[in-house]
């Protein structure tokens, strides 16, 4: 989540602990004390890592901002074979590209939305809290779905600034409508993902796969020049060794 163009969703999705999340949120209420200690647990796990590493690593990626996008590029390429094992497909057909190709245009179409046209001066006092609990509610598939950055998102709706500015300000009347929609979007985003995954499980992760494929455009710094050819292959190829013994540890555990 600290890395900009980089979804939450898809990192979660590449360290294989994505089904669980979706399913813990999705059947809160059917097994409440287990899944609220995993949700508690993921949570504490989030905050802690951007505490320690949220200056470390922005810092390192304002130095270094090529060779630590290629690193993230190798951690999302390290991430697929999971994805490919999760779809428990026994024969591959090429018509299966044709749903990596559809995650692909979803996640694009996204950039195609002229920014601000969402924005919360286009309405009246008295509709902004409507506005607000929509406009949470369509954050929400950023929040659920890997492939789409959130903040991304937001600037589409026209909705960053004004969004970093409530927090920063404690603005309640902001954040409160806002909050109840994207509470209201994960729980209405997740049980049709778990549906969709439990039953139909190849179509669903080829498009996942195409939304996590799809947000590296954003995330592209653009060809190295001279020695950077050697240092960000390495940086790639680090960063997909890495998730590869992660994911297969995981799969393991």
């Amino acid at each position: 989540m600290l890395v900009p163009g980089v979804s939450g969703g898809s990192m979660a999705m590449i360290l294989g602990i994505y089904n669980q999340l979706i399913s813990a949120v999705s059947s809160l209420f059917s097994n409440l004390r287990k899944n609220l200690l995993f949700l508690i647990q993921f949570v504490a796990g989030a905050g802690i890592g951007i505490l320690l590493f949220a200056k470390p690593l922005l810092t390192l990626i304002e130095l270094y901002p090529k060779p630590m996008l290629y690193f993230f590029l190798g951690a999302v390429a390290g991430g697929v074979p999971l994805i490919y094992k999760q779809a428990k497909v026994k024969h591959f057909s090429f018509f299966y590209l044709f749903y990596i190709l559809i995650g692909i245009l979803l996640v694009s179409m996204f950039a195609l939305f002229p920014t601000d046209v969402f924005s919360a001066n286009n309405y009246h006092a008295t509709s902004q809290m409507l506005f607000l609990f929509i406009a949470g509610l369509i954050a929400a598939i950023a929040l659920v779905l890997p492939g789409i950055s959130v903040s991304y998102l937001l600037l589409v709706l026209g909705l960053y600034d004004k969004t970093m500015q409530a927090i920063s300000a404690f603005d309640m009347g902001f954040l409160v409508p806002l909050g109840f929609g994207v509470l209201a979007g994960i729980l209405l985003v997740t049980k049709t993902l778990e549906f969709a995954m439990d039953n139909y499980p190849k179509i669903t992760y080829f498009i996942i796969l195409g939304f996590v494929l799809g947000s590296l455009y954003e995330t592209f710094p653009g060809l190295p020049v001279g020695l950077e050819w050697i240092i960000c292959s390495l940086m790639v190829a680090t960063g997909f060794l890495v998730i590869l013994i992660l994911s297969e540890y995981e799969e393991k555990l």
